[in-house]
């Protein structure tokens, strides 16, 4: 009775784990938004409009303290004034895009004077990453970091 036991349950506390597993509802969690508080609604929209090349999308606020931007088909990044100017940002909480052409988006920085450095640091500096994907880092008006790679997944 005990060897029975103890083969028995385990198998069939696995058994009901699948079942329980089937029976739950399947999640379908997708990236609405993020959110960024600025300090110059005006600078900060101009600078997502024209570095990063993201289109406005009507918000229903209507009370110019709100800019929404398209990032993807699923997503809108969403600028709210009112922030308080030069506090420090973490590079480790940052925003991440994807580019055709990286070459392409570092000439762009380059021209419009936008000072990029690798991960670690290294001014005008490109990190490839083990899997092969590079990518840049700099700032947005606020002090926000951005990471923009050439990841064609």
């Amino acid at each position: 009775m005990k060897k029975i036991l103890l083969t028995g349950l385990p198998l069939a506390i696995l058994i009901c784990g699948f079942s329980l597993k089937t029976l739950l509802p399947k999640k379908d969690t997708t990236l609405n938004h993020i959110a960024l508080h600025v300090s110059d609604l005006q600078k900060s929209t101009l600078f997502y409009e024209n570095i990063l090349a993201l289109d406005s999308v009507p918000e229903p606020f209507h009370d110019g303290k709100h800019t929404w931007l398209k990032v993807s088909d699923n997503a809108n990044l969403h600028l709210i004034s009112g922030a308080e100017k030069g506090v420090p940002r973490d590079k480790f909480s940052h925003l991440c895009l994807s580019v055709p052409s990286l070459s392409e988006f570092i000439t762009k920085l380059n021209q419009e004077h936008i000072p990029y450095e690798d991960w670690l640091g290294a001014k005008i500096a490109v990190t490839t990453r083990v899997d092969g994907i590079k990518q840049v880092y700099f700032q947005d008006p606020d002090g926000y970091w951005i990471e923009v790679n050439d990841d064609h997944k």
